[in-house]
Protein backbone atom coordinates (compact mmCIF):
# COMPACT_ATOMS: atom_id res chain seq x y z
CA UNK A 1 0.00 0.00 0.00
CA UNK A 2 2.95 2.08 0.78
CA UNK A 3 4.52 1.83 -2.49
CA UNK A 4 1.44 2.61 -4.27
CA UNK A 5 0.72 5.47 -2.34
CA UNK A 6 4.04 7.13 -3.53
CA UNK A 7 3.90 6.20 -6.92
CA UNK A 8 0.60 7.02 -7.90
CA UNK A 9 0.38 9.78 -5.41
CA UNK A 10 3.72 11.63 -3.89
CA UNK A 11 5.64 10.90 -7.54
CA UNK A 12 3.11 13.25 -9.60
CA UNK A 13 2.86 15.86 -7.09
CA UNK A 14 6.59 15.66 -6.57
CA UNK A 15 7.35 15.97 -10.17
CA UNK A 16 4.92 18.37 -10.53
CA UNK A 17 7.49 20.41 -7.91
CA UNK A 18 10.69 19.31 -10.26
CA UNK A 19 8.90 21.02 -13.77
CA UNK A 20 8.84 24.37 -11.13
CA UNK A 21 4.96 24.63 -10.17
CA UNK A 22 5.80 27.13 -7.19
CA UNK A 23 5.22 25.17 -3.76
CA UNK A 24 2.63 27.57 -2.58
CA UNK A 25 0.40 26.94 -5.59
CA UNK A 26 0.95 23.36 -5.23
CA UNK A 27 -0.51 24.03 -1.67
CA UNK A 28 -3.24 25.48 -3.36
CA UNK A 29 -4.02 22.92 -5.43
CA UNK A 30 -3.85 20.34 -3.06
CA UNK A 31 -5.82 21.89 -0.45
CA UNK A 32 -8.91 23.03 -2.63
CA UNK A 33 -8.83 19.56 -4.53
CA UNK A 34 -9.10 17.70 -1.29
CA UNK A 35 -11.74 19.77 0.33
CA UNK A 36 -14.09 19.47 -3.30
CA UNK A 37 -13.19 15.91 -3.51
CA UNK A 38 -14.96 15.47 -0.42
CA UNK A 39 -17.79 17.14 -1.20
CA UNK A 40 -21.12 14.94 0.06
CA UNK A 41 -22.51 14.80 -3.29
CA UNK A 42 -22.00 12.22 -5.90
CA UNK A 43 -20.77 13.20 -9.25
CA UNK A 44 -19.99 16.57 -8.09
CA UNK A 45 -16.29 16.71 -7.03
CA UNK A 46 -14.74 15.89 -10.84
CA UNK A 47 -16.54 18.68 -12.62
CA UNK A 48 -16.28 21.12 -9.54
CA UNK A 49 -12.03 20.66 -9.40
CA UNK A 50 -12.00 21.00 -13.35
CA UNK A 51 -14.26 24.34 -13.56
CA UNK A 52 -11.82 25.59 -10.14
CA UNK A 53 -8.64 24.95 -12.02
CA UNK A 54 -9.60 26.54 -15.24
CA UNK A 55 -11.34 29.14 -13.51
CA UNK A 56 -8.55 30.22 -11.01
CA UNK A 57 -5.71 28.84 -13.26
CA UNK A 58 -4.55 26.57 -10.76
CA UNK A 59 -3.06 23.16 -11.90
CA UNK A 60 -5.24 20.88 -13.28
CA UNK A 61 -3.43 17.46 -12.90
CA UNK A 62 -2.66 18.45 -9.32
CA UNK A 63 -6.75 18.81 -8.60
CA UNK A 64 -7.57 16.08 -10.54
CA UNK A 65 -5.44 13.33 -8.64
CA UNK A 66 -5.98 14.68 -5.34
CA UNK A 67 -9.72 14.69 -5.61
CA UNK A 68 -9.99 11.30 -7.26
CA UNK A 69 -7.83 10.13 -4.10
CA UNK A 70 -10.69 11.21 -2.22
CA UNK A 71 -13.22 8.84 -3.13
CA UNK A 72 -13.47 6.97 -0.49
CA UNK A 73 -13.31 9.61 2.41
CA UNK A 74 -16.09 11.30 0.31
CA UNK A 75 -18.39 8.71 0.89
CA UNK A 76 -17.35 8.15 4.17
CA UNK A 77 -18.50 11.77 4.94
CA UNK A 78 -21.77 11.70 3.41
CA UNK A 79 -23.69 11.04 6.31
CA UNK A 80 -21.89 12.95 8.81
CA UNK A 81 -22.00 15.83 6.55
CA UNK A 82 -25.78 14.90 6.56
CA UNK A 83 -26.09 15.01 9.78
CA UNK A 84 -24.32 18.05 11.01
CA UNK A 85 -26.75 19.41 8.08
CA UNK A 86 -29.94 18.70 10.08
CA UNK A 87 -28.26 19.84 13.46
CA UNK A 88 -27.71 23.06 11.36
CA UNK A 89 -30.89 23.32 10.06
CA UNK A 90 -32.60 21.65 13.02
CA UNK A 91 -34.61 18.96 11.17
CA UNK A 92 -34.82 15.69 12.41
CA UNK A 93 -32.93 12.89 11.47
CA UNK A 94 -33.11 10.68 8.17
CA UNK A 95 -33.27 7.04 8.51
CA UNK A 96 -29.85 6.83 6.66
CA UNK A 97 -27.07 4.06 6.08
CA UNK A 98 -24.36 3.33 3.35
CA UNK A 99 -26.27 0.02 2.99
CA UNK A 100 -29.85 1.70 2.11
CA UNK A 101 -28.04 4.18 0.12
CA UNK A 102 -26.40 1.92 -1.95
CA UNK A 103 -29.87 0.25 -2.29
CA UNK A 104 -31.22 2.86 -2.91
CA UNK A 105 -28.43 4.38 -5.26
CA UNK A 106 -28.89 0.89 -7.21
CA UNK A 107 -32.72 1.76 -8.40
CA UNK A 108 -31.39 4.59 -10.36
CA UNK A 109 -29.38 8.32 -9.59
CA UNK A 110 -32.38 9.95 -10.48
CA UNK A 111 -34.78 8.20 -8.07
CA UNK A 112 -32.26 8.50 -5.40
CA UNK A 113 -31.74 12.39 -5.75
CA UNK A 114 -35.91 12.57 -6.04
CA UNK A 115 -35.97 10.92 -2.66
CA UNK A 116 -32.44 12.02 -0.98
CA UNK A 117 -33.52 15.69 -1.54
CA UNK A 118 -33.74 17.14 1.51
CA UNK A 119 -30.74 14.95 2.70
CA UNK A 120 -28.60 16.30 -0.28
CA UNK A 121 -29.22 20.00 0.87
CA UNK A 122 -28.05 19.49 4.51
CA UNK A 123 -25.01 17.85 3.42
CA UNK A 124 -24.08 20.29 0.95
CA UNK A 125 -25.42 23.13 3.31
CA UNK A 126 -22.63 21.20 6.01
CA UNK A 127 -19.94 20.83 3.76
CA UNK A 128 -20.52 24.62 2.10
CA UNK A 129 -19.85 26.01 5.71
CA UNK A 130 -16.39 23.97 6.89
CA UNK A 131 -15.30 24.05 3.45
CA UNK A 132 -13.34 27.67 3.38
CA UNK A 133 -12.18 27.02 6.28
CA UNK A 134 -11.22 23.73 5.73
CA UNK A 135 -8.78 24.85 2.34
CA UNK A 136 -7.32 27.59 4.37
CA UNK A 137 -5.94 25.13 7.10
CA UNK A 138 -5.12 22.44 4.63
CA UNK A 139 -3.11 25.54 2.97
CA UNK A 140 -1.42 26.27 6.14
CA UNK A 141 -0.31 23.00 6.67
CA UNK A 142 0.66 21.74 3.47
CA UNK A 143 2.39 24.75 2.42
CA UNK A 144 5.87 24.21 4.35
CA UNK A 145 5.62 21.08 3.47
CA UNK A 146 5.75 21.37 0.01
CA UNK A 147 8.20 24.10 0.57
CA UNK A 148 10.68 21.82 2.49
CA UNK A 149 10.10 18.88 -0.52
CA UNK A 150 10.82 21.73 -3.05
CA UNK A 151 14.00 22.57 -1.63
CA UNK A 152 14.99 18.90 -1.32
CA UNK A 153 14.65 18.56 -4.54
CA UNK A 154 18.08 20.17 -5.80
CA UNK A 155 19.57 18.78 -3.30
CA UNK A 156 19.09 15.64 -4.01
CA UNK A 157 20.08 16.37 -7.99
CA UNK A 158 23.26 17.84 -7.05
CA UNK A 159 24.54 14.68 -6.00
CA UNK A 160 24.19 12.91 -8.60
CA UNK A 161 26.74 13.12 -10.68
CA UNK A 162 27.01 15.68 -13.95
CA UNK A 163 27.47 13.81 -17.54
CA UNK A 164 29.20 15.53 -19.58
CA UNK A 165 29.68 15.13 -23.28
CA UNK A 166 32.98 16.06 -25.19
Amino acid sequence: MKNWLHRRFLEPLLALLRQGVAPPRLALCVSIAIVVGNIPILGVSTIACALLALAFRLNLPAMQLVQAAMAPTQVLLIIPFMRMGEWIMHAPPQAMTVKAGLALLSHGIWQAVVVLRDAIFHAGLAWALIAPLTVFFLYRLLRPAFERMALALPAANASAPIATTL
